[in-house]
């Protein structure tokens, strides 16, 4: 399938938001989910939770993103039970990678953002393609370049969790007014530790929100 027919395929409206902080990484994405014209939810879940140490973001096509979610939890899970230890950021992210690859001809229609902690932060961005990418901070979905524009000029290296929480917060909640697709009842925020995977309480991402 042509580069085209895929971008065609992802005009899909979400916001999500990765970045790596000191001793963290932290995930952020809105929750409305769009069927066109229609709003289909304002509540989506578009972080998940894939082991105890491992989070992920989608945009694109539900359908296949949670298939692929239930195709990385049932390896990861296997891995585990077979190695008797859980698989670095950097190896999830290349088995991902490498499932997507497998079916690039008849591509799960996704872009993901993969974070974790297994000693030190790790963010990685995949496409329908297989490609797999290491990166500080990133956006996905149809929001993303207003969510760049506030990463770009307030990320900074060795920044703490509550701030990059703080910067994620703000560069979703800006995707949200301006760009349509983008919105719903709240944002979504998560910290990834050597303390393990913690959801930021909705009342202090509207305390940031605001």
């Amino acid at each position: 399938m042509m580069d085209g027919e895929i971008q065609e395929k992802m005009k899909t409206g979400t916001t999500t938001v990765g970045i790596i902080a000191n001793d963290a990484v932290v995930l952020a994405a809105e929750r409305k989910a769009t069927m066109g014209y229609l709003v289909a939810s304002q509540d989506a879940e578009k972080i998940h939770q894939v082991d105890d140490h491992l989070g992920m973001t989608i945009a694109g096509v539900v359908g296949d993103a949670q298939a692929l979610i239930r195709y990385v939890k049932a390896e990861l899970k296997l891995y585990e039970l077979n190695e008797s230890r859980k698989m670095s950021v950097e190896s999830a992210s290349t088995l991902i990678a490498n499932i997507l690859y497998s079916r690039r001809f008849y591509p799960y229609y996704v872009q993901l953002v993969v974070a974790g902690y297994d000693g030190k932060p790790g963010l990685f961005t995949l496409s329908p393609d297989g490609s797999v990418m290491p990166e500080k901070y990133f956006s996905t979905g149809s929001g993303s370049p207003i969510a760049f524009g506030v990463l770009e000029e307030q990320y900074k290296d060795g920044m703490s969790a509550d701030e990059a929480v703080r910067v994620a917060v703000r560069a979703v909640r800006s995707a949200t007014k301006r760009d349509i697709a983008s919105g719903g009842s709240g944002i979504d925020a998560v910290v990834i530790s050597k303390s393990g995977y913690k959801k930021v309480s909705d009342e202090q991402v509207k305390k940031i929100a605001q």
